[in-house]
Order: structure tokens, then sequence, then C-alpha cells
């Protein structure tokens, strides 16, 4: 009886404290002041487009950033979810972003019917892709980072969300920077590679979350 004893009073000395998860909620609500203040400092060093405060009293213009910024924080939500076993039971809120993303879409049909004349197209392309994708790249390492620490049995999903969080990111700074008023070029080179880089998250998540 007494080897029991001693030998699990030897066990209780030994463990280590397990440092509790904390919350889904406080875990996205992380994310998002980090990348917030990252996004402010980023405008800070590359300026606002100059016609900002004309912008900002045009409907759509609003409307679809306001769009931009709801896919962020839902997405950022969906993806610490995700990084729990069971989505901390709350899996309407994890596939919430699709409904952000219907909306988003509803705005830009609504704002591309109501660009009449259309505006000019600019003279670069793909140019806004790669700017979009390399602002992209710190929050999205972080968010990934953090989601390693936990154990997602959605590793596909986890990290499809995680990057098309951080991808929302870098279109919010540059439709906040870049002086383009053209809805068909913002849709090509700015939205839908949304659609690639979701593929993308599929098998990162798959490479980077898996445990």
């Amino acid at each position: 009886m007494d080897s029991i004893d001693e030998l699990v009073a030897r066990l209780a000395q030994d463990a280590t404290a397990v440092k509790p998860v904390p919350h889904p909620f406080l875990l996205s609500l992380k994310l998002i002041a980090a990348t917030t203040i990252y996004l402010i400092a980023s405008l800070t060093f590359s300026g606002l487009r100059p016609d900002w405060v004309e912008k900002l009293h045009s409907l759509w213009f609003d409307a679809e950033i306001a769009a931009l910024v709801g896919i962020f924080c839902v997405t950022s939500l969906s993806a610490a979810l995700l990084g729990f076993p069971d989505q901390y039971q709350k899996r309407k809120m994890v596939l919430a972003p699709i409904w952000l993303f219907i909306l988003f879409l509803l705005v830009l049909i609504l704002a591309l019917r109501a660009d009449s004349p259309a505006a000019q197209l600019p003279v670069h392309s793909f140019q806004c892709t790669l700017s979009i994708t390399l602002m992209a790249l710190v929050p999205a390492t972080w968010t990934f980072y953090a989601m390693r620490k936990f154990a997602s049995t959605h590793s596909r999903l986890a990290g499809c969300v995680a990057l098309l969080s951080a991808f929302s990111v870098g279109a919010l700074w540059l439709r906040l920077h870049e002086a383009t008023d053209s809805l068909v070029h913002v849709i090509e080179w700015h939205y839908l590679p949304m659609l690639v880089i979701g593929i993308v998250g599929l098998w990162l998540g798959k490479w980077l979350l898996k445990w």
C-alpha cells in the first residue's frame, strides 16, 4: 500500500500543469485585433487612396467595404472554431462565411449594375492579385500558427477558411489604397482569385493542420 501511495505522490509531483485552451471567441478576437493593427500599419505606410473621402459617400463602395470586413470577421471566427475537434458545437457559426460570401456577391452584382457608364479599366491587371497575396502572407502565417496548437478534425476546411480570411484582409487593404473605380477589374483581379486561394487553402490545411 505504501508503495502505491508513494507512486501516486511521485506522479502527482511530476505532473506538469496543462494550460487551458482559450475560448474560440477569444482566439478569434485576438486574430482580428492583430490583423486590424497590421492593416492600419500597412495603410499608414502605403497611404489611403487619394479620393477616399469622396468614396465614403458612395453607397456601393461602402457596402463593398462593409461586406469585406464582415467576411474577414466571420472567417476569423470560423477558423477559430474549426481548430477544435467538435467545432465547439457551433457548426452554424462555422458555416456562417457562406452567407457572407453570398451577400458579398449580391453587393458586387448590384454595384456592377449601378456602374453606368462603366469606369475605365486600369492599365495593370495581375499585379493586384499579387499585391493582395503578398499582403495576406502575414495574417495567413499567424492564423495557421495559432490553429496548429489545436486539434482540428476538418483540416482541409480549416485551411480554406484561414486563407480566405487572410486574403480578404489583403483585398480590403488594396481597395482602400488603390484608386481604381473599375468594378470589372476589381472583380476579375481582386475577388475571383479567392476561388483559387480557397483551393490552395484546402491543400495547405491538409498539409499544415493534420495531426
